[in-house]
């Protein structure tokens, strides 16, 4: 009888050891999300990625900071690799970097890269008038988002259409140039530094993508949707930083600085602590 219950306990020992190495807590965060970048917006900005290879990911949360190597803020949660940062105000730099988490809440540490944007307003179906017949709505301010005369002061750009050819026109202290056919207004990111029209017009087609550089260096698109003698119709989108050349989206920078818990940054009027 001793030895069988000696057995039953041997069994019983056995057995539980198992399930404890079977069922043992889960300490190892994922690894580090990677493959970031991020799309411009008006007053938002959209930050992708790629998902994390664990089978056990619950989620990522989202990083922000108004320096590359300074204090940042959780700003946010999302289950896919995705999220769209509604609070980025148009005309200032943000820089993101994404942990993951799994089921049992272990967070990795920070994205080894870090991307940065500045959003920047954008319009559609501007109606531009021909200036020869109608020179009050032939010119447009990208600073006021506004249709006036052709020759004013802060006009950025006018149309005309002369002998058979649509121009879109520029004064003697702002660029134009011609970057081709695109398929929407967001394909050209970032306006170039050279090439710009020596005659400052360039004859209108449409679906090409036109890159502005304004009298006081900003930096401008305009996508051309329709054409015709009396009118051009155009979206268009406008960096509100002077010399700030990114329209669209931004390139990682490297390796993260930034770390969860380095300080605080100000955010909607309010201080906000990891």
């Amino acid at each position: 009888m001793k030895t069988k219950l000696f057995t039953q306990l041997l069994i019983t020992l056995f057995t539980t050891g198992c399930q404890l190495d079977i069922y043992q807590s889960d300490i190892i965060p994922p690894s580090q999300p990677r493959g970031l970048y991020t799309v411009t917006g008006d007053n938002f900005i959209e930050i992708f990625w790629i998902s994390n290879p664990e089978h056990d990911i619950a989620g990522y949360r989202v990083y922000v900071g108004s320096t590359y190597s300074g204090q940042i803020s959780l700003i946010g949660e999302t289950r896919i690799a995705a999220f769209i940062d509604h609070e980025a105000q148009n005309g200032h730099t943000y820089y993101y970097a994404i942990t993951a988490y799994d089921k049992n809440g272990n967070e990795s540490d920070l994205s080894k890269d870090v991307v940065y944007d500045t959003p920047r307003p954008e319009g559609y179906d501007v109606k531009l008038m021909n200036f020869r017949v109608y020179p009050s709505l032939a010119g447009y301010d990208f600073s006021t988002y506004s249709i006036g005369d052709y020759d004013d002061n802060y006009t950025d750009i006018f149309f005309e259409y002369y002998d058979g050819i649509y121009y879109l026109n520029v004064w003697e202290d702002t660029d134009v140039q011609d970057m081709g056919y695109t398929n929407s207004l967001y394909e050209i990111s970032t306006a170039p530094t050279r090439g710009w029209s020596p005659t400052k017009d360039a004859q209108l087609i449409v679906g090409h993508i036109y890159i502005v550089r304004t009298w006081d260096n900003h930096y401008a698109k305009v996508r051309v949707e329709s054409l015709s003698s009396s009118r051009v119709t155009f979206d268009w989108a406008y960096q509100l930083q002077s010399g700030n050349p990114r329209l669209k989206h931004i390139e990682l920078l490297g390796r993260s600085p930034l770390k969860p818990g380095a300080g605080f940054i100000q955010r909607n009027g309010e201080d906000s602590k990891l």
